[in-house]
């Protein structure tokens, strides 16, 4: 079964946030999503027995290999969806509000087809 886009959202924050700061902790995503510190406990927990992320002792978050080919993902179809949506004359926020939506439910084949038009725009 594949994650809910929830989860993927989670991960995505992860992987954002871990691409600014050397390490990621739940209040740093709690913050970042402006989620409660339980709503993203349990989903850190969700993610952890899934396999998408690894916690140490010190509360600290990293994505494992599964989870971090998953969020790449998911953030290069939220960078090239919203890119799309303003080269088409969204503006920056909707174009980023629609991406999100968008990027967990669009099939591979649909995405690769964007990408690759896009690919010299």
């Amino acid at each position: 079964m594949g994650l809910k886009s929830s989860g993927e959202m989670y991960l995505e924050t992860i992987y954002v946030l871990s691409q600014k700061k050397s390490s990621v902790r739940s209040i740093d995503i709690a913050e970042h999503m402006n989620y409660s510190k339980p709503s993203v406990s349990r989903a850190v927990g969700i993610l952890k027995n899934e396999n998408y992320i690894a916690v140490d002792k010190e509360g600290y978050i990293t994505l494992t290999d599964k989870g971090f080919v998953l969020a790449q993902k998911i953030y290069e179809r939220h960078t090239v969806l919203s890119k799309v949506l303003m080269l088409l004359g969204v503006d920056e926020e909707t174009a980023s509000e629609d991406a999100c939506r968008i990027e967990h439910v669009i099939s591979d084949r649909s995405f690769k087809t964007i990408k690759d038009f896009i690919k010299d725009k």
